[in-house]
């Protein structure tokens, strides 16, 4: 498989399995998705874009209105498997006990009440940032919902190439594939991609500060794991993303507020 093609397969792997788009597979997808780091931003941007779409009735319509549509948009586009892996984080926080029982906590496929009370949260939270968002001018909006976007996949990115795994699993096949000097490509790809939005909305910081945002939001989760689960997996990331995407879109909001 030649660059463009491994680009190609990086991309379609990286859109199918971080969103709902109807892009197709093909052999070898998944291994070019893993070993590329540079493909989360990528589908950061287009999932954002696509996200944002509700925004553009920012002064149109009610901000309730707006702020539900945006909240649908996100999981239309992006699915709700994520979700998975924040029920997965809050029925291992409340739980008591050592890593190998939380890890245990991680895989049993009953939900208890730490995972449906993490769940709404997560929900209720973001979609109180799309009232925020609805609160704002058009590009401000649409920026900050993109750039949160971009900026929560470029913390996965940045997951995959730093981060250590707990044990065999989705988390230790990105780990195990991408390597630490391989951040560089994904962190300029995002800071191009939000840099060129911010310019063409005319609004750079909020989307400067959304993107940052997001990426300090896995933090908490990143951290979390390291010292209560020995190391992050699958659930870690799917919970990270959607925590960086709530903390972007909140502090884009506050920055716009502010500037």
């Amino acid at each position: 498989m030649g660059l463009i093609g491994r680009w190609i397969g990086a991309l379609r792997g990286g859109l199918g399995f971080l969103t709902r788009l109807p892009v197709g597979y093909r052999d070898g997808d998944w291994t070019a998705f893993r070993t590329t780091p540079a493909a989360f931003p990528v589908v950061g941007l287009v999932a954002g874009t696509l996200a944002a779409l509700p925004l553009l009735a920012v002064g149109t319509l009610a901000a309730p209105t707006v702020a539900v549509g945006y909240l649908l948009s996100v999981y239309a586009v992006t699915g709700i498997h994520h979700l998975d892996g924040i029920a997965d984080l809050g029925d291992a926080l409340v739980v008591h006990g050592d890593a190998e029982r939380r890890r245990e906590v991680l895989k049993d496929t009953t939900t208890g009440v730490g995972a449906l009370l993490a769940v709404a949260i997560t929900v209720a939270v973001l979609a109180l940032g799309g009232l925020g968002l609805a609160g704002l001018s058009v590009p401000a909006a649409v920026g900050v919902a993109i750039g949160a976007e971009i900026g929560t996949k470029l913390g996965m990115a940045a997951m995959a190439c730093f981060g250590r795994a707990a044990y065999e699993g989705m988390g230790k096949g990105f780990t195990d594939a991408a390597a630490p000097g391989s951040f560089l490509l994904p962190l300029t790809i995002a800071v191009a991609a939000a840099a060129g939005v911010g310019t063409a909305l005319a609004r750079p910081l909020p989307v400067a500060v959304a993107l940052a945002g997001a990426v300090a939001g896995l933090a908490l989760p990143w951290y979390w794991a390291d010292r209560h689960l020995g190391g992050i997996n699958g659930d870690i990331f799917g919970a990270a993303n959607e925590i960086g995407r709530v903390a972007g879109v909140h502090l884009g909001v506050i920055a716009w507020t502010l500037s």
